[in-house]
């Protein structure tokens, strides 16, 4: 047999790790054994220990891979539209909340795609820290795109208060909606899932919640306390 070259055994790694990136999002970690990924890289099952310490290693590694596909994604939005954030976050959540996204994990998000496998991983996993540094990567790219302000949260009843944690909210909200999309899929509740979730977001880019025509907020700020009387109550019912 010839021997395979250093630069031919690393390219049949790179294949390896792309492949589980894939098969992972599309079955589950633990839908996809070790001859189903080397079957699936062109490669014998034999050779998977040589290449990798465990399966949970290579997990990892496919973590890593998903996001940085992602990040690529990202960067590539932004290539297209130079200094233009909305253009670039009505691209992404056009694609995002979309049926073809949704029916086809495999290529998708891999928030949503690993999130419930390492939820049920045990502690100290291998994973845990790609997937945080992905995820972590993902949300600051829309802090400056999704709306980082709580369009139902107000500052003393005058202005928006600002929300440190939007761009998390957005993330949340994104992989929630896309993994319940999933799991109802084929139902009508699964589109108006995804139809919901981008509403959403595109009322916390406004600064709006589901405001009026001019997009201006419905939300009537309470009177400040000197207006109110002693012993009276506030507008929502609290003393």
């Amino acid at each position: 047999m010839a021997r395979v070259s250093r630069a031919q055994a690393q390219q049949n790694r790179e294949r390896v790790i792309d492949e589980a990136a894939r098969l992972f999002r599309e079955r589950g970690i633990q839908g996809v054994g070790v001859a189903d990924l080397m079957a699936a890289a062109g490669l014998t099952h034999g050779g998977f220990y040589k290449r990798f310490a465990s399966k949970e290693a290579l997990v990892a590694e496919a973590v890593g891979r998903a996001f940085g596909e992602l990040g690529e994604r990202l960067a590539a939005l932004d290539e297209r539209h130079p200094g233009d954030h909305p253009a670039a976050r009505r691209e992404l959540l056009d694609f995002y909340f979309s049926a073809e996204h949704r029916d086809h994990a495999g290529q998708g998000c891999p928030a949503t795609a690993f999130g419930g496998d390492l939820a049920r991983e045990a502690p100290g996993s291998l994973a845990r820290e790609p997937y945080a540094a992905g995820l972590s990567g993902f949300a600051g790219w829309l802090a400056d795109r999704v709306g980082t302000k709580d369009p139902a949260a107000d500052n003393g009843g005058h202005e928006e208060a600002a929300d440190d944690d939007g761009d998390l909210v957005a993330v949340a909200t994104m992989a929630g909606a896309l993994m319940l999309a999933r799991a109802t899929a084929g139902t009508e509740l699964s589109d108006r899932i995804l139809t919901a979730a981008r509403r959403s977001l595109d009322d916390r880019a406004r600064g709006s919640n589901r405001g009026g025509p001019d997009g201006s907020t419905m939300r009537t700020a309470p009177p400040p306390p000197s207006a109110i009387p002693a012993g009276a109550s506030e507008p929502d019912g609290r003393p």
